[in-house]
């Protein structure tokens, strides 16, 4: 590499940074906002609130990287063109498309970064801190009416839980177990559970109802033992959002949905999001070169950040509605999570290869 290659991928790393300081605390302050509206006397406190926002730092650096991307690197090279050091540098026998592959390998750095980021540190945080919160609001009991949090199939059997208490043990459980003619055979409902071992739940509080022949019976049992179809698996993990698991989660997951016979696809678009992001992280690097030598005459960064701003929020809008439909309507993952960051980098390849041929001494 280079003694100009270092110094343009340094101004573009300081680049990086000067985005990150700027777009960080802003989301920060919006995240802290939200937080502080599910503050409930009891439950969830104002100190909880601010520790699960310092918790979610890492998985907020890890979404906004596409707009640190574009950002970070209008800025680097905007400073160079100010200063007209850029222009040295293209006089020095450096092209546009040259410039290009040296902020490509520092989107290679900041995504190979920000990919352990998210594996190691953000996925890990933000799992303790939705369960601080989710303990926090159980105790306030403020989530009492928010549906079941879980669902699980085997075969004919399909079991379903409300919620889990402060000690994260299962309540309000149903199970139904279906005929192969689609009728019902038996229904059982407990107020609560204790998890065992192997698999194993007592289930606490028991109402059983069978039906034999258009017959049916009821018993009530203070207590009864029961197979989990969760057996294996992290109950509080489960009541978790697919976007806070991290890539080896996510995927153990998928294959237990798999045998289990139950929907997955938004779990897949999760894990396929993981594969994306670099692809929209360079995407929005290489960008930043035709805003850069769009206007090689004019200095100021004012403009060419507030357009950056406008592209890079265009962008995230239209990629998350492409997910979401992808989701509704049950597109192959695979299709709506990487077609876009592809089609974005080969708009920004080309636009490279336009102006380095328009600009070439």
């Amino acid at each position: 590499m280079t003694i100009f290659s270092r110094y343009l991928m340094r101004n573009i790393f300081i680049g990086f940074a000067a985005a990150a300081g700027l777009l960080i605390p802003l989301f920060t302050t919006f995240n802290l906002i939200n937080e502080l509206d599910d503050v409930a006397p009891g439950g969830y406190r104002w100190t909880q609130a601010l520790l699960v926002v310092v918790m979610t730092l890492p998985r907020s650096l890890v979404d906004l990287a596409p707009f640190i991307a574009l950002l970070g690197g209008i800025v680097g090279l905007g400073q160079l063109s100010k200063s007209l050091e850029l222009t040295a540098i293209r006089t020095a026998g450096f092209s546009i498309s040259r410039i290009a592959r040296v902020m490509f390998c520092a989107g290679l750095v900041m995504t190979l970064t920000l990919g352990a980021v998210d594996e190691w540190v953000a996925a890990p945080l933000q799992q303790r801190a939705l369960q601080i919160k989710n303990v926090a609001m159980a105790k306030a009991e403020s989530d009492s009416d928010a549906g079941n949090a879980l669902w699980a199939r085997s075969q004919d059997d399909f079991v379903t839980v409300q919620s889990l208490d402060n000690r994260n043990q299962p309540v309000g459980i149903e199970i139904f177990s279906w005929q192969p003619d689609l009728t019902l055979k038996s229904y059982i409902f407990a107020q609560s559970a204790t998890i065992a071992g192997k698999g194993m739940w007592t289930l606490h509080n028991v109402t059983e109802k069978r039906w034999d022949k258009q017959q049916e019976t009821v018993n009530n049992l203070p207590e009864m033992q029961w197979h989990s179809l969760f057996s294996g698996e992290d109950l509080k993990r489960l009541t978790l959002p697919a976007e806070s698991f991290s890539a080896r989660q996510l995927a153990d997951y998928i294959v237990y949905l798999h045998k289990t016979g139950q929907p997955s696809l938004e779990y897949e678009s999760a894990l396929w999001q993981k594969a994306g992001r670099p692809i929209l992280i360079l995407a929005m690097i290489l960008l930043a070169v035709p805003f850069t030598f769009s206007t090689p005459r004019a200095p100021g960064l004012g403009s060419r950040l507030a357009l950056g701003v406008i592209v890079g929020l265009v962008t995230w809008i239209v990629y998350q509605i492409v997910l979401n439909l992808g989701i509704l309507f049950s597109i192959n993952a695979q299709l709506t999570t990487l077609v876009p960051p592809v089609l974005l980098l080969g708009l920004a390849v080309g636009l490279i290869y336009r102006f380095d041929r328009r600009l070439k001494y």
